[in-house]
Parts: structure tokens; sequence; C-alpha cells
């Protein structure tokens, strides 16, 4: 009898233990969504009255040609991070 309340106890523990890791797997889930949507809404820093015209993947990077009142450029960002990391335009 005694083995049979040591089984059972185990087992009730085993459920809360279970039950915890499926609410903590839901909570990582959801907010791997948000993080990944917030990645699509990232802005490029770039000046009011830019346009973009193109874009095209270039190694690893993406490259966004970008109309601004000063210009056309091509803007290089790093996709996973959002960031702007290489600015190339015309030479004046």
């Amino acid at each position: 009898m005694a083995a049979l309340k040591w089984l059972v106890g185990v087992m009730g523990v085993l459920i809360v233990a279970g039950t915890v890791a499926l609410v903590v797997a839901i909570v990582q889930r959801m907010n791997a969504g948000e993080q990944a949507s917030a990645i699509g809404q990232r802005h490029l820093g770039q000046p009011a009255g830019t346009r973009i015209l193109s874009i095209a993947g270039a190694e690893g990077r993406v490259a966004v040609l970008v109309s601004r009142p000063d210009g056309e450029r091509v803007l290089l960002v790093d996709p996973q991070r959002g960031r702007v990391v290489g600015e190339l335009r015309a030479a004046e």
C-alpha cells in the first residue's frame, strides 16, 4: 500500500511538471511571433519624402534602392537585425 501511495504522488508531480512545461512552451512561442512581426515593422531611418524603388538580395544582405529628396542611393540592410549596414550613392 505504501508503494502505491508513493507511485500516485510521483505521477501527480509529473502531471504538474508537464503542465508547467506546456504553459512555458506556449508563452515562448507566442513571444517569438511578436518578435517576428516587430522585425517586419523596422524603419530604415531615411528622411521624409524617401520612396523605395526596388529591393533585391545581395550576398546575405538586402539591397534597397531608394529615391530621396537629395538623390537616389542603394541601402544595404542586414535582414537579421533590420539595420542599414551600408550605403552606396553615385559620385557627385
